[in-house]
């Protein structure tokens, strides 16, 4: 509460919730139980941390339950990605063991649930999530000072994205690519008005993996695009978009029919 007696933030009449967890019974589980919940709506279920991110972005939810250990980025760097945004969500680790981690989520007023998850103990962990939504909205300072804890910091800002520049590897600020494609097996970074090969061995699904919380999108199997470098859009046939970037030429891609609705949801039009 405020010095007026009024509460700093309007409460959901629904607590959105997404949730991350590489194995498909315990998403579904924890599904299940979030469903026989009162005003909980289950808006994403994904199965990595990189997809963790991009449904955050998309859909802004109040609540993501993350599994700790997943392959790749673990759930831990979704705690670190959340803790750089303005309004992250509150996060709820799912672990079997870690004790460490739940000692320092006690201590933090952050929340956790063990394996198997009991229904009793979700109930209490919804009412504790209302209750510091209703108290304190969705502010980053919790996560800032669990990672202080757990001896992690956020991401002070972008990677640099490596590429080949007149025999020499020059490392541009992700802000200033406009996409990325593969040509053969390179892969190619689209500026405002050059193509540069990517520099080492990167894939466009690492590049995908690194470049997705930073606002890139897959489109489609050959290209990823900078979200806030495009200039308009349309739709296509066959259920595609259209997309113009806001480069010196206008580039024209192609958003593939079955990444269509993703773009859509990344973009908040869904």
């Amino acid at each position: 509460m405020d010095k007026s007696g009024t509460c700093p933030y309007t409460l959901p009449m629904t607590l959105r919730c997404i949730i991350a967890d590489d194995e498909p019974p315990a998403r579904d589980e924890l599904a299940w139980l979030l469903s026989r919940q009162e005003g909980v709506e289950l808006v994403d279920s994904v199965a990595s941390a990189t997809k963790a991110m991009e449904s955050i972005h998309a859909h802004a939810p109040d609540v993501a339950f993350v599994d700790i250990h997943m392959p790749g980025k673990d759930g831990f760097h979704v705690l670190i990605e959340a803790a750089t945004m303005e309004r992250p969500p509150l996060v709820v680790f799912v672990t079997a063991y870690d004790q460490y981690a739940v000692k320092a989520f006690e201590e933090n007023a952050a929340d956790y649930l063990l394996k198997p998850v009991s229904e009793e103990r979700l109930i209490r962990t919804v009412e504790r999530l209302r209750h510091k939504l209703r108290e304190h909205g969705r502010p980053g300072e919790d996560l800032r000072r669990l990672l202080a804890t757990l001896g992690l910091e956020p991401q002070a800002g972008p990677a640099p994205i490596a590429v080949e520049r007149a025999g020499r590897i020059a490392l541009l600020n992700p802000k200033d690519v406009f996409f990325l494609r593969l040509d053969g097996r390179r892969v190619m970074v689209h500026t405002q008005d050059a193509a540069l090969p990517c520099a080492g061995p990167q894939t466009l699904d690492r590049l995908e993996e690194r470049l997705a919380p930073r606002n890139f999108f897959r489109v489609n199997r050959a290209v990823l695009v900078n979200l806030g470098r495009i200039r308009e859009f349309s739709p296509w046939f066959n259920g595609k978009y259209n997309l113009i970037m806001a480069d010196h030429i206008g580039t024209e891609i192609t958003v593939s029919r079955s990444r269509a609705r993703s773009f859509k949801e990344r973009l908040g039009l869904n």
